[in-house]
């Protein structure tokens, strides 16, 4: 690895705005704002819109898709089935 071009590597605490979940994880992004941690060590803190606690795929609140493909269509509009 080429030393001198990579970002700094470091653990930063992430929180999802939308509802509070918070979890450790490692990023090259810094923040002012830190926070800190239940092991006692204080991390910068990320403030993210949407994460697995949020997402409608992740919490199995997204609808499912019922539109059906091209033969499904060909069935509906000529009502054959």
């Amino acid at each position: 690895m080429k030393q001198g071009i990579h970002p700094e590597y470091h653990k930063v605490v992430f929180l999802d705005t939308s509802s509070d979940y918070k979890f450790l994880g490692g990023s090259t992004k810094s923040s002012a704002e830190t926070i800190e941690w239940e092991d006692g060590n204080s991390y910068p803190l990320i403030r993210v819109e949407i994460s697995s606690a949020s997402h409608p795929f992740y919490t199995g609140k997204q609808k499912a898709d019922k539109v059906g493909g091209r033969v499904d269509r060909f069935k509906r509009k000529y009502n054959l089935g």
